[in-house]
């Protein structure tokens, strides 16, 4: 089994309204197979045996579904590797030695809950205000009721893969959630089933986007190149599409 030697850096704050400051951690014989988290259990493990405070970090699932987890690695949000959750990032991606510093995802719309962990349920009250459709209660429809085809599915499907981690506003220079909040319109927007709402959803989550705090986005394309699902920059171009439609031509 490999292993490697690394030395931490890592964001620790008490809370929002507390200071912050980065704290510096040894950790040896680091197993390659490990998972970034698992790391970061062994790290807590050693702080706890020390009588000290172990670092708050997000997580769940730790298999790259849920979304909870997140921190920005060497600058990078969720680490090195491209198309991953943090979770799902492996010690068999850095080197014996290196220095990672680890902090959590800036945003103004997120606030420091401590440590790495942020407030990320902006996000939840964008979904909130339209990211739904409204059906009639009952039987369940046939799932071949309703023609869809193949391309179109697909395209659904690619947006509908956000978990919502906030990888993408943490990659933005100007804090945007738009490819967030683009990925959530387009996802339904797409299918029939989404239609009679489409204008109305699209200018409920715009708005709510606006009052959260969140920035603009200025096409730095640093959303899509962090995205642990690879979501693309056109759903941000269907979701102006259609906040203009609605705008300009109402119901």
């Amino acid at each position: 089994m490999k292993t490697i030697d690394l030395t931490l850096k890592i964001w620790r704050q008490k809370n929002n309204d507390a200071l912050g400051g980065f704290e510096t951690y040894l950790l040896r014989d680091i197993s390659t197979d490990m998972s970034f988290l698992e790391m970061l259990d062994v790290l807590n493990e050693q702080l706890t045996a020390e009588g000290k405070i172990p670092v708050a970090f997000d997580h769940d699932c730790r298999e790259g579904i849920c979304g909870s987890c997140g921190a920005m690695v060497n600058g990078i949000a969720h680490g090195p590797v491209k198309l991953n959750n943090l979770c799902q990032l492996h010690m068999r991606a850095f080197n014996s030695g290196d220095t990672l510093v680890i902090e959590p995802f800036r945003s103004r719309a997120f606030p420091i809950r401590k440590d790495l962990m942020v407030d990320r349920s902006a996000l939840d009250r964008i979904i909130q205000a339209g990211g739904y459709v409204s059906v009639n209660t009952g039987g369940g429809v046939d799932g071949n009721a309703i023609p869809i085809s193949s391309e179109t599915a697909e395209l659904a499907m690619d947006s509908a893969a956000c978990v919502g981690c906030g990888a993408c506003v943490a990659s933005c220079p100007n804090d945007a959630a738009m490819l967030f909040t683009g990925a959530k319109i387009t996802q339904l927007g797409l299918l029939p089933q989404g239609q009679p709402e489409r204008k109305e959803r699209a200018r409920a989550m715009v708005t709510q986007m606006d009052k959260e705090g969140f920035g603009f986005c200025s096409n730095e394309r640093e959303c899509q190149a962090q995205c642990p699902k690879g979501i693309s920059i056109r759903s941000i171009a269907r979701m102006n599409r259609d906040f203009f439609r609605g705008s300009l031509f109402g119901e």
